[in-house]
């Protein structure tokens, strides 16, 4: 299920500052454009997520990739791996492979030491 962000705003507030008094008030929009936003911004994530995880999961057929994006719900901020031995890919298995020692377990984690600046990034960039 996707998540859709609801932002709610405060009815006006009066704040007193040292200096008198102030009234804050909210554009009567922001909920609706911010909460748009925001899922945009989300469903980058959760993209960005799938695509740098890509180059670092363990591969054979390409069936575990597919698992992430068929599993996925963009927008949801969770990315599923829905393979059946997509958790012992992920937490028993070696963390570089033969073939390429890029791909191995913990490619989550792994991903995130490498591009977690990026995709904040992006994401601030939608914001």
């Amino acid at each position: 299920m996707m998540a859709t962000f609801n932002v709610k705003t405060p009815h006006a507030k009066k704040v007193v500052l040292p200096n008198g008094t102030a009234t804050l008030t909210f554009r009567p929009d922001f909920g609706a454009r911010m909460g748009g936003k925001f899922d945009n911004a989300q469903k980058f994530v959760d993209n960005e997520v799938l695509r740098y995880d890509e180059a670092l999961i363990p591969f054979q057929t390409g069936m575990l990739v597919r698992s992430g994006k068929v599993g996925t719900v963009l927008g949801s901020g969770e990315v599923k791996y829905i393979a059946p031995y997509a958790a012992k890919q992920y937490y028993d298995t070696a963390k570089s492979r033969p073939y390429d020692a890029n791909r191995g377990a913990q490619w989550f984690e792994r991903m995130k030491v490498a591009h977690k600046r990026d995709i904040l990034n992006g994401a601030k960039k939608m914001m």
